[in-house]
């Protein structure tokens, strides 16, 4: 179903070019990605799809095109990443996200020749998929107290450690794996790794069962005694904690435009719903305080998202904005989790059914609040800028 859409999506970052792009890609989800969101709740996105995307030059928009991209900008990802929210599953939103725009932007950013070639071309094309694996057992948040080694043995490297909550842990062909190479040096202690699945000693541990992103696979990994050589450092030996701090920046940004669009999503549903259900002999939406609601989350949307354009233009001249990045993850998932919560509200007793587009959503965007950096981590990064 066309949902109708109130609110302005032809803002002025986006190019006639941009608009052409989101048309094709809206065609795609409505054909190829609406139809399976019910199925892959139960069994999650199928490595098909990824395969599809890949044919149709989906997964490399902003990828140079000697590796095999399509040359766009940075708006292009934003596009993808709206679009494929509004098809309804963030799970597979949230796993595309991961391989697209947090796993292959670095490898770009910091990797070698071989490097790009040996991952960027296949992680196009949709041939390989992959994971990035920061959070441990006992370090989220605070990245500085990860545990996992990498030590230098017979001319290579000997990584030993664990990793969870970890998005496409059970599909991937690599894993962009931060360590701690030098445990005395703190921030300068951290090297990257792009450590191949199938190398012997990692173990895909467990399937982990969560609260929403049913959609896609969520692993707890073991790295033990697995052996790489040098060509699996990314970037700079003991620099790994700065090149992933930039990584996480375009995380978060992209997170919080895709985020936002789930809870558009969920608006227009819920719109949709509202013009149709009858309560009290009319519309639900005629009612005064319903149609209240709508106004509300329709300001608090369009809000959010002019705050979202406005930083990535910044960032694609080449500015690292960090606290209004930060304001954008923070205001972005804040206003679609009570979007959603609103949504689920007005649905009344549907909403807390299953067969409600709603409810999974509902389920889905909570972990935007935490993942990327927890709303507390965005809250004190913010106010670390007012020198507080």
């Amino acid at each position: 179903m066309t949902l109708t859409n109130p609110i302005n999506t032809n803002h002025s970052v986006f190019t006639e070019e941009h608009q052409a792009l989101r048309a094709a890609i809206r065609a795609f989800v409505d054909r190829e990605v609406v139809p399976h969101v019910a199925e892959w709740e139960e069994h999650t996105f199928p490595d098909s799809i990824v395969r599809r995307m890949g044919e149709l030059g989906f997964l490399g928009l902003s990828v140079p095109e000697e590796y095999g991209g399509q040359g766009g900008d940075y708006f292009c990802n934003l596009v993808l990443a709206e679009e494929l929210a509004r098809g309804g599953s963030g799970g597979f939103l949230m796993g595309l996200s991961v391989h697209t725009d947090m796993v292959m932007p670095p490898i770009l950013q910091f990797g070698t020749e071989e490097q790009k070639r040996r991952w960027v071309r296949p992680g196009v094309a949709g041939e390989t998929i992959y994971s990035l694996g920061i959070t441990e057992p006992d370090a989220g948040s605070d990245v500085a107290a990860i545990k996992t080694r990498a030590v230098r043995r017979d001319g290579g490297w000997l990584i030993n450690g664990s990793k969870t909550f970890i998005t496409n842990g059970h599909r991937s062909d690599m894993i962009l794996l931060v360590t701690k190479t030098d445990p005395a040096a703190g921030h300068h202690g951290f090297t990257l790794f792009l450590v191949p699945m199938d190398a012997p000693g990692v173990t895909r541990a467990r399937r982990l069962r969560k609260l929403g992103m049913h959609a896609s696979d969520t692993a707890l990994l073991s790295f033990d005694d697995v052996w790489v050589d040098d060509s699996a450092v990314l970037g700079t030996v003991n620099e790994g904690f700065e090149h992933i701090m930039w990584e996480l920046q375009a995380e978060r940004l992209i997170g919080a435009a895709g985020c936002l669009a789930y809870g558009q999503y969920a608006f227009d549903k819920t719109l949709d719903y509202a013009r149709t259900r009858q309560t009290f002999g009319r519309p639900l939406g005629q009612h005064q305080a319903i149609r209240h609601k709508f106004a509300d989350m329709a300001t608090r949307l369009e809000a959010a998202r002019a705050l979202i354009y406005q930083t990535a233009r910044g960032y694609a001249r080449g500015d690292y904005p960090v606290r209004e990045i930060s304001m954008c993850k923070l205001l972005a998932t804040q206003t679609a989790w009570d979007v959603a919560d609103q949504c689920v509200q007005i649905h009344g007793g549907a909403g807390y059914m299953e067969e409600y587009d709603v409810s999974r959503v509902l389920r889905d965007i909570r972990l935007y609040r935490i993942g990327a950096g927890t709303d507390e981590i965005m809250l004190d990064v913010i106010g670390k800028t007012l020198r507080l």
